[in-house]
C-alpha cells in the first residue's frame, strides 16, 4: 500500500510539472528534460510515466478538461435558472476575469500541437464536443422554441467567442482585458437570455 501511495504522489508531482512547463514555456518548451527539472527528478523517471512528448501533451489536455468540467459543473449547479447557468458556464470559460490565464496558455499549446497530430486533434475534438453539448443544452433550456439550426449556430458562435477570447487574451492580455471579455460575452448572450424571439 505505501508503494501505491508513492506512485500516486510521484505521478501528481510529474503532472503538476507538465502543467507548469506547458503554461510557462509553451509548446516549444515542453520537453522531458524541462519536466524533470521542474519536478526535481531524472528524465528517466519522467519517461517511466510519460514516454513521449505526445503523452505529456495528452496528459496536460486531460488535466485541462477535468479542471474546466469541474468548474462548469459547479457553475451550472449554483445557478438559479437556465439563463443564469448559461451565463455562468460561458463566463467561467473566458480567461482573465477568472484568473485562468495559465489554463488558456496550456489550451493554446495543446491546440498548436493538435494541428499536426491526429491523436491530439481527436482528443481536442472530443473535449470540444462535450463543451458544445453542454452549451447547446443550456441554450435549448433558455429558448425551447428555437430550431435545431438556430441552436447549433448560436451554440457554435458562443463557444467560438469564448475560446477565441481565450486564445487572444493568452497572447495579448492588455488588448483583451477582463472588462472587454465580459462585455463581449454579455452582448453575445442578449438574444438568448432576453425575451426577444428575433
Amino acid at each position: 500500500m505505501p508503494r501505491q501511495r508513492d506512485v500516486e504522489a510521484q505521478r501528481e508531482l510529474l503532472s503538476n510539472a507538465v502543467w507548469q512547463v506547458l503554461a510557462e514555456a509553451g509548446l516549444p518548451g515542453l520537453t522531458l528534460r524541462a519536466v524533470a527539472e521542474r519536478a526535481g527528478c531524472t528524465t528517466g523517471l519522467v519517461l517511466h510515466t510519460f514516454p513521449t512528448k505526445k503523452a505529456l501533451l495528452l496528459h496536460a489536455r486531460d488535466l485541462l478538461y477535468e479542471r474546466t468540467a469541474i468548474r462548469a459543473d459547479a457553475a451550472e449547479a449554483a445557478a438559479v435558472d437556465a439563463p443564469a447557468a448559461l451565463r455562468a458556464v460561458l463566463g467561467c470559460a473566458i480567461d482573465l476575469p477568472h484568473g485562468h490565464h495559465e489554463e488558456s496558455s496550456v489550451w493554446v499549446g495543446f491546440l498548436a500541437a493538435a494541428l499536426a497530430d491526429d491523436d491530439l486533434a481527436q482528443r481536442h475534438r472530443a473535449a470540444n464536443h462535450s463543451f458544445l453539448a453542454r452549451v447547446r443544452r443550456l441554450i435549448a433550456a433558455c429558448r425551447p422554441e428555437w430550431t435545431d439550426d438556430r441552436l447549433e449556430l448560436t451554440t457554435k458562435s458562443l463557444v467560438a467567442l469564448v475560446e477565441g477570447l481565450n486564445v487572444l487574451a493568452a497572447a495579448d492580455p492588455r488588448g483583451y482585458p477582463a472588462r472587454l471579455q465580459e462585455d463581449a460575452l454579455a452582448k453575445a448572450l442578449q438574444d438568448v437570455v432576453s425575451g426577444n424571439t428575433g
